[in-house]
């Protein structure tokens, strides 16, 4: 009897299917769908294969697609980490206006309104929808984006002459395959020459840094052999030219100050599409041409739904880079592309950035969450430990210590004159036009969007994450208004002292929030400002602003953060509001400040303790 069952299910399939695909029994190419691969490596940025830069090591499987396809020599995530970066793939928007922004995430946000991950329109529309088989999504997932997604999910398992869309994840480029121990470093030989590349300039030429990078190379040309054994697979069920295929890096490179940074390491991807010869009719692009046109993680799912010949929703941010109606010129002449960067495992930051054309302008927000402040999971990498411990030592020079160091708020890079971002144009006043059109552009974005992280995490968590959307529009002007106090910090204090002594008393105290944060960027210059600050430390009703307040005391070394900031931590009965506030013990805690905390656990909330990120903080406070 369950024999006959799935004989029954397989008939209707089929028959829907013809209903569906016409297409697929039709003689004529041009109306057939066309079959769309993704090979997605982990923790790739552009700069360590040969075909994107001669620093790079040879890929040849991954060259064979170039040959037979395009390459995209300015495609960028639009997120250093793994969760956001295929957040905003799988919705096509940016994520910082979905709730999506966090890695890992506390708990999952909901698409907008009437959207649904691409996917699930590809299905709609009669392809059946695979994922081998990494999902890592922050947004809640909907029953209808794959047929199958596991570590058994392919292209193998639909009904004959369905078109499919199949998604390979490979791991074996992944940071964590960088944490080996100084034994496996001497028993574990490299195949590439430890001395056939250079160092980057940013960080130290030591025999564990040229060790660290022959493996990841190792690494990536390991990962190439899997892409080649996928290609074969493809060939041998006779589906190579019946099929687009994509690879491309999940965002920035495994290194020390990629994973995780908004620099181009951290954000420039390598990408490649093969064309089928069949669907050259789609592609007004040459075979073996290279792109210059900018591309990006919000253009993906976009791009994919116009070569499957899918209506592309309204309420996308990003556009297609493929397809029909779409020219050479058209794609070329695209020149622009956002980032971000908030928390990263236990680690909270707010980084924004705009590429446009040769030019990188990054607005850190909290400059004083200097790069290296500790997040655990880097720091399980030897080369992260002893970059850290030269610069402690004073063995670095100034472009290697900068890692460790404060920010400056606005940062400008030449990034095809300086692809490392060492050279910080913004203080040229040669720069000074581009600086300001930049920054207004960025501002727009970041006003528009909106941007949701201008409220802490927890008052999402707590107020925004059923639907973050619908809550951004409704505090767009509140956000904008909090975006104006955070950029108080760009212009002369005397000039903006007012502005900011109205947001420190003003009655919203996310205005306040943000009036302590640019008093502790512009330091002891806001030292007019101490009685109220301190005022702030001891009476702000609110948990997070008085460890704002004595942030600035603690940075200007005006008085000693540990009693106010520990006596928050114990009053804060949620998670993401206490990780915050551990966020700002650990830097007071870390070299230049070092500030003693004598925290004890038994006083902190059992609901905070058993968070896993807050566990990480107090693992690393040695708790």
């Amino acid at each position: 009897m369950k024999y006959f069952q799935r004989l029954d299910s397989v008939l209707l399939r089929s028959l829907v299917l013809l209903v569906l695909l016409p297409s697929c029994r039709s003689e004529n190419p041009a109306l057939e769908k066309p079959n769309i691969v993704w090979i997605t490596s982990e923790d790739n940025s552009k700069h360590y294969l040969k075909r994107f830069d001669d620093n790079g090591v040879s890929t040849p499987h991954i060259e064979s697609l170039a040959d037979h396809g395009i390459v995209f020599s300015r495609a960028f995530s639009n997120a250093p980490v793994c969760s956001v970066a295929r957040s905003t793939i799988i919705s096509g928007c940016y994520a910082p206006r979905l709730g999506a922004q966090y890695h890992r995430k506390m708990t999952k946000v909901p698409m907008p309104d009437a959207l649904k991950m691409f996917p699930a329109y590809l299905r709609k529309a009669g392809y059946y929808t695979t994922n081998n088989s990494k999902e890592d999504y922050n947004i809640i997932k909907g029953d209808d984006v794959w047929n199958e997604s596991s570590g058994n999910a392919s292209w193998r398992n639909r009904v004959a002459g369905q078109p499919f869309f199949h998604v390979v994840n490979i791991d074996r480029t992944h940071e964590g395959t960088l944490h080996f121990t100084k034994e496996q470093m001497n028993d574990q030989p490299n195949i590439n020459d430890e001395y056939g590349f250079q160092v980057q300039p940013n960080h130290p030429d030591t025999k564990l840094f040229r060790y660290t990078n022959a493996r990841y190379r190792d690494k990536i040309q390991q990962m190439d052999t899997q892409v080649g054994a996928i290609i074969k697979e493809l060939e041998k069920d006779g589906l190579l030219e019946n099929t687009f295929i994509f690879y491309f890096g999940d965002h920035g490179g495994a290194l020390p100050g990629s994973k995780g940074y908004v620099y181009e390491t951290g954000l420039h991807i390598p990408l490649v599409v093969r064309i089928p010869e069949k669907y050259h009719h789609l592609v007004d692009i040459k075979a073996g041409s290279t792109v210059k046109g900018f591309v990006s993680f919000i253009d993906l799912g976009p791009t994919v739904l116009n070569l499957a010949g899918v209506d592309i929703p309204d309420g996308l941010d990003g556009s297609p880079f493929l397809g029909k109606q779409l020219s050479t010129e058209a794609v070329n002449a695209r020149d622009e592309t956002f980032a971000y960067a908030d928390r990263f495992d236990e680690k909270y930051d707010l980084v924004r950035s705009i590429r446009k054309g040769n030019y990188k302008y990054i607005r850190s927000y909290q400059p004083f969450n200097f790069d290296g402040l500790m997040n655990n999971y880097r720091y399980k990498q030897l080369a992260y430990r002893e970059w850290q411990s030269m610069f402690e030592d004073g063995l670095l020079n100034d472009v290697q210590s900068a890692f460790f160091k404060n920010r400056e708020p606005e940062m400008l890079f030449d990034v095809e004159a300086d692809p490392f971002e060492t050279n910080n144009l913004i203080a040229d006043p040669k720069y000074l036009d581009l600086t300001l059109a930049l920054r207004q552009r960025l501002n727009t974005w970041v006003k528009e969007m909106p941007d949701l992280s201008f409220y802490p995490e927890y008052v999402l968590i707590e107020n925004a994450f059923t639907n973050p959307v619908a809550f951004g529009r409704l505090h767009q002007k509140e956000i904008a208004k909090y975006v104006d106090i955070s950029n108080l910090c760009l212009a002369d204090f005397e000039s903006v002292k007012e502005k900011i002594i109205q947001s420190l008393h003003a009655e919203d105290p996310w205005e306040r929030y943000w009036g302590l944060i640019t008093c502790s960027i512009f330091n002891k210059e806001a030292s007019s400002l101490e009685s109220t600050i301190r005022s702030l430390a001891y009476h702000d009703p609110v948990h997070i602003n008085r460890v704002r307040a004595a942030e600035y005391l603690g940075i200007t070394r005006i008085e000693d953060p540990s009693s106010v900031m520990t006596t928050a931590l114990y009053n804060s009965k949620t998670p993401a509001e206490a990780l915050l506030i551990l966020n700002s013990i650990v830097l007071m805690q870390s070299n230049p400040y070092h500030y003693t905390f004598d925290i004890q656990l038994e006083n902190i909330s059992g609901t905070v303790l058993e968070n896993p990120e807050v566990k990480r903080k107090l693992d690393y406070l040695d708790l």
